[in-house]
């Protein structure tokens, strides 16, 4: 029977033109399918890629150190799951590139997480033997060292900066003939590292006699000394004599006792100087005996005159004592040094207490703008542009105000001059904050940069998400322990301690190197305020903003000031946990009665922290300034401060709180509110 005809066309005739018209279409999806998945391909293997692009780059690129490169990221971000880790990293230590060695690390750590001892074992040696010399096989030499000990002395002495080599010397037994030889390990590379310090005192306890061995007794004092502990630094020479350095490092740790330690402290400083006043140990000395508000002049007077002269920071103290009268000499002679920025903002505060308003113009004009670090700068801007507002020159202090937010990050200073300019405008602090898809997890896509360290290879570790591998890399390859760092230094280090969970040490090196690196790069300042404020534990404080109606960005404005996002922080006088809550306010809030485990718990401190901030805000009525000053200083206090300043000028009012710790962390929970409330992908112009 024919085929149904439709148009003069039979049902095959059609088919088969249907077949030929689909071909070239069909190519056509293909080739734009293909180069889209050769774009997704093409991109670099970072952090930032989704998951979904990732497997794409595992499964389907024709370059197998990218699929290396895709698994051992996923891997990263499989942690919680050793099946799924093993299984993505299986067959990937081939080659000779350093990441196999890397592979080959984490495979062993997989296999002992699923109770694989045997294969663990024989992914240690296989790593020992194909890269003794890189950074990993100090795992390896670690946990092949357990049942060899031999090893243990041969990873001291090949990598003595990596983290396994200090566990490794902090582990060894007090008794054993190897102790002082640990012991001194760790005075030179680790003596912060846990376990240290008990190791050090055993070690100057046993040591005796003269020769050699003294010059062991002056490394263990040192490195007592640099990690606080002065008594036993003391201890630890019985009257050994010291080298200028190690006689600072006992100078600086007395004067952080007690009375009588803080005496002995000035002393050992002064004969330091006296004895060698040309050492560069000296003109720390002489800062240090100049330091406080208000200094010895006994102390200054007994310093050699050539160390005198060349000091900023004993300068500096003549003037806090009345004794030199012409302080911007001061400030031409030695614009880079910190004495001198100090100095400049005392005077200039107390100028602008009193109304002085042309002398502290004078006196913040001093020192280029240019020599300052980003933070000191910003102060000093803003404080012009409200003098200069104050003397009547509206326009000029407006174009203060206008060049200091565009050239500095989100901080307290451009917040009040975007005030100042009639922005700044906060959003009801006494609500929840909304979700927003980029804060679903404590370390977005969105938010990675790269380190710039440096290193192409612990580049190379932090882009693949290898941030663990990547700090003790890094870590392992710095001078000894007390070694001074950079500047830029300390912004590498401080972004991977904050990556590998040490935001306490991390936001610390991250602020001193903002204090002192003076660059006007625009690049440099924005990603160094990016990462002084992380936002960590996002789940937590969303939480705690949702139930307790308060706006997350404060929660973590609060916890970066309190804890540096450290759960398990206790305070001095007994504060605990994220928000630093003391146990009475907390058990009230709480309704009964806490454990200290309670309180360290994060998502219980930071509920309880928000219901307190929730009961201030309300307090003071939505007041900001009072809200976050009671939170440190007690609301008793706070009411006693309450002036008419505070309304018309609260950044003088701010200044006025008789508490300078409260008047410094008034500052930076609004200044950490205001880049918090930011969007924290600030760029810069090109």
């Amino acid at each position: 029977m024919p085929s149904v005809s439709g148009r003069g066309l039979t049902v095959q005739h059609s088919r088969g033109l249907l077949l030929l018209a689909g071909t070239p279409i069909l190519t056509s999806v293909l080739i734009i399918g293909g180069q889209a998945l050769m774009r997704r391909l093409h991109a670099p293997v970072t952090p930032a890629l989704s998951n979904s692009s990732l497997w794409s780059h595992y499964r389907w690129s024709i370059n197998p150190s990218e699929r290396r490169e895709a698994a051992l990221l996923l891997a990263a971000r499989s942690q919680a799951s050793a099946k799924r880790s093993r299984r993505l990293l299986a067959n990937q230590g081939w080659g000779n590139d350093p990441l196999a060695a890397v592979t080959l690390k984490y495979q062993a750590l997989t296999a002992a997480k699923l109770g694989q001892s045997s294969e663990e074992q024989q992914l240690w040696q296989s790593l020992l033997t194909r890269f003794p010399n890189s950074a990993a096989s100090a795992d390896a030499l670690y946990q092949l060292g357990q049942a060899h000990p031999a090893l243990h002395a041969e990873l001291l002495q090949q990598q003595p900066g990596h983290p396994a080599a200090l566990a490794a010397a902090a582990e060894t037994e007090t008794k054993s003939p190897k102790q002082a030889i640990a012991a001194l390990h760790l005075a030179r590379w680790g003596a912060r590292w846990p376990g240290a310090a008990a190791q050090l005192k055993e070690a100057c306890n046993r040591i005796s006699g003269d020769g050699p061995n003294q010059d062991g007794r002056l490394k263990l004092a040192q490195a007592l000394a640099k990690i606080g502990d002065s008594s036993a630094a003391e201890a630890c020479l019985q009257g050994t004599p010291t080298t200028p350095a190690i006689a600072l490092s006992i100078g600086r740790a007395l004067l952080q006792g007690n009375g009588d330690q803080h005496q002995r402290g000035k002393q050992r400083l002064l004969q330091l100087a006296i004895n060698n006043p040309d050492d560069p140990a000296a003109l720390k000395a002489a800062a240090l005996l100049s330091e406080p508000l208000n200094p010895d002049p006994s102390l200054l007077d007994a310093l050699p005159q050539s160390l005198q002269q060349r000091s900023a920071d004993v300068a500096a103290a003549r003037v806090r004592l009345g004794e030199a009268p012409r302080p911007l000499s001061i400030f031409k002679r030695w614009p880079n040094n910190p004495a001198a920025w100090q100095l400049q903002w005392d005077l200039a505060r107390e100028a602008l207490l009193s109304g002085q308003w042309k002398t502290a113009e004078t006196l913040l004009q001093a020192i280029p703008s240019s020599s300052l670090p980003e933070p000191l700068s910003a102060r000093q801007q803003f404080w012009l542009g409200l003098v200069l507002s104050k003397q009547g020159q509206q326009t000029q202090a407006k174009n203060v105000w206008k060049q200091l937010i565009n050239a500095h990050p989100r901080s307290y200073y451009t917040w009040r001059a975007e005030v100042r300019l009639g922005g700044g405008d906060l959003p009801a602090l006494n609500q929840a904050s909304t979700s927003q898809s980029s804060d679903l997890s404590d370390s977005s896509q969105s938010q990675w940069e790269p380190l710039n360290s440096g290193d192409p290879f612990v580049n190379r570790l932090w882009r693949l998400g290898q941030t663990q591998e990547a700090w003790e890399t890094w870590r392992s390859q710095q001078p000894q322990s007390g070694h001074s760092l950079k500047p830029q230094q300390q912004l590498v280090e401080g972004r991977l301690r904050v990556a590998v969970g040490d935001s306490w040490t991390g936001l610390s090196r991250l602020w001193r190197a903002s204090l002192r690196l003076i660059n006007d790069d625009c690049n440099i300042r924005q990603l160094l305020h990016r990462s002084q404020h992380p936002r960590l534990l996002i789940p937590v404080f969303q939480k705690a903003s949702q139930q307790e109606a308060v706006r997350k960005e404060l929660l973590l404005a609060i916890a970066k000031q309190e804890s540096r996002f450290s759960p398990g922080v206790s305070s001095p006088v007994g504060a605990i946990g994220l928000l630093q809550l003391m146990p009475p306010t907390a058990e009230e809030l709480a309704g009964g009665s806490l454990t200290k485990d309670q309180l360290q718990n994060p998502t219980r401190n930071a509920t309880l922290g928000a219901r307190y901030l929730s009961r201030l805000l309300e307090q003071w009525q939505g007041n900001i300034w009072l809200a976050v000053a009671s939170y440190n200083a007690g609301p008793g206090a706070a009411s006693q401060w309450i002036t008419p300043l505070l309304g018309s000028d609260p950044e003088l009012w701010v200044e006025r709180i008789p508490y300078p710790e409260t008047r410094l962390y008034t500052k930076k929970v609004l200044g950490n509110l205001w880049a918090y409330l930011g969007s924290g992908d600030d760029q810069c112009d090109s």
